[in-house]
């Protein structure tokens, strides 16, 4: 219940009319029931254009961290290659290090590549790995029997044949769960895009929602109309793939 409320209060804010959004008392449920706020927000703000924007950077970069976190970690766990553990150990301690910290040194290099201002450094970078994913695969992927690769090396199959075919079908939860991790963190990101994006038309919606509520005034119930809209999708995601989410997180951490 704690945890919902700010959830419920952005809900009840969004169906408000202007004389209800200032009483005293608060009143929780409205009356009557402003539905108009929903339609009148999609045009307060360019939402669906926010929309697409965010849509585009939230998929490309789930696909770039599902295609490089899954190779790293194949690697890291099935393939005994010479120095892997001490990579591994590299790999992870890079989670002990805060976005603010590499913050300017990859503005700089983005920067140089002439890229700032444009949706390049919010989705390229995940296609090179990220610590935590690479971690929660590799975890998986140890739980599998070996067995299983031994016997697709015996029928000739590759290396590249073997995660493909053999171990990434056995992995729905894991890649499910990461999927479901690396795509909230783009849906709800606000820093990335504000650092690399100057332009209006490439605006996200967590930042086109605060520009416009900066620059055009309080009308609190658009704003939580739009809220709500933003926050449904990640909300439903959760709901319908909790399962599987659930059961992903259980099992990349059964063997070290």
């Amino acid at each position: 219940l704690i945890f919902m409320l700010p959830f419920l209060w952005m809900l009840s804010t969004s169906l408000k009319t202007d004389a209800q959004l200032y009483t005293y008392p608060p009143v929780w449920i409205p009356n009557p029931i402003n539905w108009m706020n929903y339609p009148n927000t999609v045009t307060y703000i360019t939402f669906f254009l926010y929309l697409r924007n965010t849509v585009i950077i939230a998929l490309s970069a789930t696909i770039g961290a599902l295609i490089s976190c899954s190779l790293v970690a194949y690697s890291l766990a099935r393939i005994p290659w010479p120095g892997r553990h001490v990579l591994f150990i590299i790999t992870v301690a890079t989670l002990m290090l805060p976005f603010q910290v590499t913050l300017i040194p990859l503005f700089l290099v983005f920067k140089n590549l002439g890229w700032v201002g444009d949706f390049r450094p919010l989705i390229v970078p995940h296609f090179f790995g990220s610590g935590l994913y690479i971690f929660l695969l590799r975890q998986f992927f140890m739980t599998l029997p070996t067995e299983l690769s031994e016997a697709a090396r015996i029928d000739g199959a590759s290396e590249f044949r073997i995660y493909w075919s053999v171990i990434l079908p056995l992995a729905k939860a894991a890649l499910a769960t990461v999927a479901i991790f690396e795509f909230i963190a783009r849906w709800r990101d606000y820093l990335g895009p504000l650092i690399y994006l100057n332009d209006q038309n490439l605006y996200v919606l967590s930042l086109g929602l605060y520009e416009y509520s900066s620059q055009y005034g309080r009308e609190w119930g658009l704003l939580m109309a739009a809220s709500v809209l933003i926050t449904l999708p990640i909300i439903l995601i959760f709901f319908f793939l909790q399962k599987t989410f659930v059961q992903g997180i259980a099992l990349t951490g059964i063997k070290g």
